[in-house]
């Protein structure tokens, strides 16, 4: 073999494995990038934070029952925020996971073909709709509807602006479940079918335990999606922190608050601006433990099935 021809197969080589490693450090480097910006979020947030837990103290913060940072008599207790944030992430969820389930059932063991392929779209335009569209909904005709159900409902309200969030929420859990669903293998079907069983019950106590592990990132997502809304809330509950566990009742939630000291004219450094990095933190650690949680969930149902 010519020596020529050796040398000219060698360089080939050596310049597709430089051309590899290029490839792959491109690849990392895009790959580093949500790992980057999760890190310097969460730099900034501990930053501030501390910064703010050197004048407030963290019992205080946690045990407090008002929040009047702007006020001259300022009190920090974040539970008035946290309160207003779960209230009204779980009305949204009881009304989004149930429904949402359902959908993704029918999607993908009952509707024809036909029907899943106009039926999908349809969901999906809703996760499309600006929130700010969602709030003005929730303030002008949903609050008014449920005053007449509830005549002593105040024009702002966690409930209208739970039960809109919850529609908004229910494309992202049908979705995700229905693509879980679809994903289990067929012979599992058929052997349900082959037992005796009906297309319910093979859709109930086959599909959907085989699928759990979709279906639980679905309720993951839709709960991250609850906990962080914004524009619903500020438009429909009501700006004014207040403790309370009555959806009937106004309040604001954590990023409610953030939004509007964001758009004041707080000075950069004073503690009444610093809060929205306390509460941001607090918001972070609670979608946090959800995750944990349902990580923990899916992998002990991942172990029994």
């Amino acid at each position: 073999m010519p020596e020529h021809f050796v040398s000219d197969r060698l360089a080939r080589r050596k310049t597709r494995h430089v051309k590899e490693r290029i490839i792959e450090f491109t690849l990392f480097l895009a790959a580093s990038v949500s790992v980057a910006t999760t890190i310097g979020i969460v730099g900034v947030l501990l930053y501030e934070s501390f910064e703010f837990f050197k004048h407030v103290s963290l019992w205080d913060f946690l045990t407090d029952t008002q929040w009047t940072p702007l006020f001259d008599d300022a009190h920090y207790g974040i539970m008035s925020l946290l309160s207003g944030t779960l209230v009204s992430s779980a009305v949204a969820l009881l009304v989004a996971i149930p429904l949402g389930t359902i959908i993704a059932i029918y999607l993908s063991e009952f509707a024809p073909f036909s029907v899943r392929e106009v039926a999908k779209p349809f969901l999906e335009l809703l996760g499309g709709i600006p929130t700010i569209v969602y709030g003005y909904f929730a303030l002008l005709f949903v609050t008014p509807l449920l005053q007449k159900v509830f005549p002593g409902l105040p024009g702002f309200n966690l409930l209208s602006a739970g039960l809109v969030m919850g529609i908004m929420i229910i494309p992202y859990i049908s979705s995700v479940s229905e693509d879980a669903m679809r994903a289990v293998p067929m012979n599992l079907r058929e052997g349900s079918y082959a037992m005796g069983a009906t297309r319910f019950q093979t859709a109930v106590w086959v599909v959907t335990p085989a699928a759990f592990s979709g279906i639980a990132a679905a309720y993951i997502l839709g709960i991250s999606r609850a906990v962080g809304e914004t524009m619903i809330l500020a438009v429909a509950a009501g700006m004014q922190p207040n403790l309370t566990w009555n959806p009937m009742e106004p309040a604001a939630t954590i990023t409610a608050f953030i939004v509007q000291v964001a758009l004041g004219d707080l000075p950069h450094g004073s503690i009444g601006y610093q809060t929205i990095f306390a509460a941001g933190l607090t918001l972070t650690l609670l979608t946090l433990f959800f995750n944990v949680l349902g990580h923990l969930l899916r992998k002990r149902y991942r172990q029994v099935y």
